[in-house]
């Protein structure tokens, strides 16, 4: 395998273009025969942005974004008008928007497709997985 890319439903792909490239600063990298968009990601990775009529999105995280420092990197996408998760549940609990768990700290939020992604901070030993 070479490389991973994560599939995301979107209904306006317009919109999508423009929070994906604007407010996250991922690079288009091209489109498909079907009309979905390809941005790339860091590492190699690549996002493809799916159009769906009436999509069903998922109830749980899409896909998270390794960080170097949780806190700066929230700071800076309120700036540019991301609106973060705030969460008060007996297993997870945001502080100024940020879940500090045992290995790491994650917060959410949600694009304009209401697709659920995280970003989040390896706070100890970082797995490393090999196929």
């Amino acid at each position: 395998m070479k490389s991973a890319t994560t599939i995301l439903p979107v209904d306006d792909a317009a919109r999508a273009h423009s929070f994906y490239t604007e407010k996250l600063g991922l690079p288009h990298r091209g489109m498909t025969d079907d009309g979905s968009e390809i941005l790339g990601i860091d590492g190699g990775a690549m996002l493809q942005l799916m159009p769906v009529r009436d999509g069903k999105h998922s109830e749980h995280t899409a896909l998270s974004f390794e960080v170097t420092d949780i806190e700066q990197t929230v700071r800076e996408m309120e700036s540019m008008g991301v609106q973060f998760q705030d969460y008060d549940l007996p297993n997870l609990k945001t502080e100024n928007h940020i879940c500090t768990t045992g290995s790491e700290k994650s917060a959410w939020f949600m694009d304009t497709e209401h697709n659920i992604l995280c970003v989040h901070e390896n706070l100890g030993n970082r797995m490393e997985y090999q196929l």
